[in-house]
């Protein structure tokens, strides 16, 4: 019997063998690492710092450990090279491998800006355990951070940052935090608190170099002005890991784009997690890799499950100024009602009709996030 293969062991790889050895305890499986295949939670990585977590303590289980709680077969520091799908192989660097059935669970790289300078090769970014101990090892004799980004990833750094003592700068081109996600009157309440915290903003710029000085690291910004750090740290997004699909003559756009099963333009490939493209939608967050693990756990074990995504806010990690959001799609029409107050930010967006798009939430204002989310459509019926 020729196994499942899943390649990638991130929280899409793992999640979704967990969810298919509850259905299925006979077939093989198989995991492809690219690192040491150890378990952790992404979403730890951008407060892991202030909680004195390392890379080592931010694993949880072994590759060792995880292949016998899966009762699969884990292969560890293993790259794929390509795709066979007419004979159903996998090439890595040290062989090949055969599959019944492929999931891609590659998730996505770092964006990286066009940054010009003799310092480009410095810029760190952390989007695995192993980014998170080379940052680490970088930052341990330093004082100053600069982050480029003021997104959801970049307020959640700096907020850990600021709080373990370092003195934090962000520099973001919106006018205000979170600038794609939540109106000003929100991000306004969040650049306030970690602003109490000593955080610096530089808004309505983008950084353009990045050189070696004597004094550390000086960031060059469009407007001609500059910044002085020790280090810095670029937190401008994601893009979906698809080269490996796209070699594979697999369909392509944003993502990897599958249909309600997570089936690509391959019937015997999946793909699940950052990676996937479902209904034009690409969300990097951990509810829709959760759900989309579970139904397709279900396929696998043979029992088609198209997948479907309910209403799911997301949790901003920034202690200094809680935070929930539920971001409307892309191209909703509606209007934000908001409402201020000393506790809290309450940011509604609704249909000329009345119907709710979507929210953002932050202070005391979190408190209606459950009754908010009832009145919200799902994201994929």
């Amino acid at each position: 019997m020729q196994p499942i293969v899943i390649v990638g062991t991130g929280l899409a790889g793992y999640t979704v063998a967990r969810e298919f050895r509850k259905l299925d305890s006979d077939t093989p499986l198989v995991l492809i690492s690219a690192d040491a295949g150890g378990f952790y939670s992404k979403p730890m990585l951008s407060n892991a710092f202030a909680q004195g977590k390392t890379a080592a303590t931010l694993v949880t289980a072994s590759a060792e450990q995880m292949a016998e709680q899966l009762r699969a077969e884990i292969l560890p520091h293993t790259q794929i090279t390509a795709i066979d799908r007419a004979t159903k192989r996998v090439y890595v660097d040290h062989g090949e491998r055969r599959y019944a059935k492929l999931v891609l669970a590659l998730g996505a790289d770092p964006l990286r800006l066009p940054l010009q300078g003799d310092a480009v090769a410095d810029v760190l970014s952390v989007n695995d355990v192993q980014d998170y101990a080379r940052f680490r090892h970088a930052i341990e004799d330093k004082r100053r951070i600069a982050i480029l980004g003021g997104g959801l990833i970049g307020c959640e750094f700096a907020n850990d940052l600021v709080t373990a003592g370092y003195q934090v700068s962000v520099i973001d081109i919106a006018t205000h935090p979170l600038g794609r996600l939540v109106p000003e009157a929100v991000g306004t309440c969040v650049r306030d608190a970690l602003s109490a915290l000593g955080v610096d903003w530089h808004f309505g710029v983008s950084a353009s170099t990045v050189d070696k000085t004597s004094d550390g690291l000086r960031i060059g910004f469009n407007d001609g002005s500059s910044l002085t750090t020790d280090v810095v740290l670029s937190a401008v997004g994601l893009r979906p890991r698809a080269q490996l699909a796209a070699a594979a003559g697999l369909n392509v756009n944003r993502g990897i784009v599958a249909d309600r099963y997570l089936t690509t333009s391959d019937p015997a490939i999946y793909a699940l997690g950052d990676c996937v493209e479902v209904a034009g939608l690409v969300l990097p967050f951990v509810m829709p890799l959760m759900q989309g693990a579970r139904a397709l756990a279900k396929t696998l074990a043979g029992a088609p499950t198209p997948v479907s995504y309910p209403a799911m806010p997301v949790v901003v990690k920034t202690p200094a100024c809680p935070l929930v959001i539920a971001p409307p799609t892309l191209g909703a029409a509606g209007a934000w009602d908001i409402q201020v107050d000393t506790d809290g930010v309450r940011a509604l967006l609704r249909e000329p009709n009345g119907v709710l798009l979507g929210f953002a939430l932050a202070g005391a204002a979190c408190a209606e996030k459950q009754a908010l989310t009832k009145q919200l459509l799902p994201a994929l019926a």
